[in-house]
């Protein structure tokens, strides 16, 4: 599980009225600055709600390998990396036209499809991303492979 869809896939575990605060303790985990403070913000969740919604914790233990590497990115390019609405709008629009084709005659069909999505989807990304000059500049010092 990365970051950009933790929060999202751990939504089923907890109901309506806990959510904001089970949404809060959990950011508390993947905004902390290090991993040992985000460990230490993990266990600190763990006994909160352990009790009631132990699937949430449980599954930041199973995925918590990948979410370290995570925490060597500077707070700015980890806050682009968990901001995905951009990624997200993409996903349901590629679930939304294939949602009725259950079948497809060769897999080439399935990338011509999702160009031909893209490209339409793609007229309407007309926002630009906030501070994206700053943070190209982070990505080419700190990925400088």
């Amino acid at each position: 599980m990365n970051r950009s869809h933790a929060t999202q896939q751990l939504q089923v575990c907890w109901g309506g009225r806990e959510r904001n605060e089970v949404a809060a303790e959990l950011k508390k985990i993947y905004t902390a600055v290090t991993a040992e403070a985000a460990k230490a913000a993990l266990v600190r969740f763990r006994k909160i709600y352990d009790e009631g919604f132990p699937a949430i914790g449980k599954s930041c233990e199973a995925y918590w390998e990948n979410l370290i590497p995570f925490f060597d990115y500077s707070k700015e390019i980890r806050k682009d990396i968990y901001t995905t609405n951009a990624i997200e709008s993409l996903n349901r629009s590629f679930r939304k036209i294939s949602r009725n084709r259950n079948l497809f005659p060769f897999s080439e069909a399935v990338y011509k499809l999702f160009y031909l999505a893209i490209k339409n989807i793609s007229k309407k990304w007309t926002m630009p991303i906030r501070n994206w000059p700053a943070d190209l500049n982070r990505f080419s010092i700190e990925l400088e492979d």
